[in-house]
Formats: structure tokens, sequence, C-alpha cells
């Protein structure tokens, strides 16, 4: 499953929505019923489909149990998560308390984030894409794991060493 793509929405006065037919069939028939709300970043919220939710579920519980901040963070997370069906048109409705927390009003976006969606306020996803979109070659070179100035071996080993300047390239698979 690969979650893609930007959709604009609005939310009725029950703060339902369609949930776009991409983002569905991305989903998968079994991920499709049963979905996860839950506390996102940035002022956001997240949708999980079940096996995306337990993957997460699973990460958190690798955690340190005894760590002040990881218990703290997950009785935020899981004290607020939400568990919520599709209905028969395909909408979601969320829960009052999340929308809130989200600021969410009529309008909203919907943004297919690799295993999970997130659902944003349509002026503070305007203003994150204004203020982030001009970093966006400084964040890939963090968030992609680039061959350009890695050796092969050290690669395999799960560790980055650079090239001499003179000497990058892109290296062969």
């Amino acid at each position: 499953m690969l979650l893609t793509g930007t959709f604009h929405r609005s939310l009725d006065e029950k703060f339902r929505f369609a949930l776009p037919r991409p983002l569905r069939d991305a989903l998968g028939p079994a991920e499709s019923e049963t979905l996860y709300v839950a506390p996102g970043t940035d002022g956001s919220l997240e949708i999980y489909g079940e096996e995306s939710f337990a993957r997460l579920a699973a990460q958190l519980e690798a955690g340190p149990r005894n760590d002040r901040e990881v218990r703290a963070f997950n009785r935020l997370f899981y004290g607020q998560v939400q568990r919520v069906e599709l209905d028969k048109q395909g909408r979601v409705r969320l829960p009052v308390e999340l929308a809130q927390l989200a600021s969410l009003d009529k309008d909203i976006v919907l943004v297919g984030v690799r295993d999970h969606i997130e659902i944003w306020n349509f002026q503070l996803w305007e203003a994150y894409v204004s203020s982030t979109q001009p970093h966006y070659d400084e964040l890939a070179e963090r968030a992609t794991p680039d061959l350009v100035g890695f050796q092969p071996s050290a690669k395999a080993a799960g560790e980055a060493v650079k090239l001499p300047l003179d000497r990058r390239e892109v290296l062969p698979k």
C-alpha cells in the first residue's frame, strides 16, 4: 500500500468528508472499512488502515518503556486515537475532539503520506507548504538514501562514507 496525492475536501456539519477513490483504492479492500484517526504532527491528524496502524504500534512498542517522554507520548497518542468506519458513500466521520485538536473547519486537505493519510486545515496546509517548499532540496537530501558520495561497501554495512569531492558520482546498483 502506498498512499500519495493531495486532495481538497469539505467537512459537513457532522464532521464527515468523502475519502477520495485513489486513497480508498490504495488502502485496499481489507483496510478500507476500519480506520484509525490519530493526532498527527504540525497541527494535522493522521488516518491509518488496520495493517499500517498495527505496524506503527509495533514500532512504538519497541521504544523504551521507562522513558518519561515516551510514556507521555504513548498516553497522549493512544488516549486520543479513535477507530472510525467508512460509510456506504465512502465517507469518514471525524471525532469532534480530534477535529478541534487539528483546528479543522469546512475546508480541509488530505495528503497521502506513504502508509497513512494526513488531514490538514486548508489554511494551515497552505502556510506549511509555502514555508517548507522552498527547502525541498535540503529536505530531499536528508530524507532520501542517496548513493551519491557513498561507497557500496559502507552502504551495505549501513555506514555513510563520503568520497572525496572530486570523486563523487552515482554508483551502479
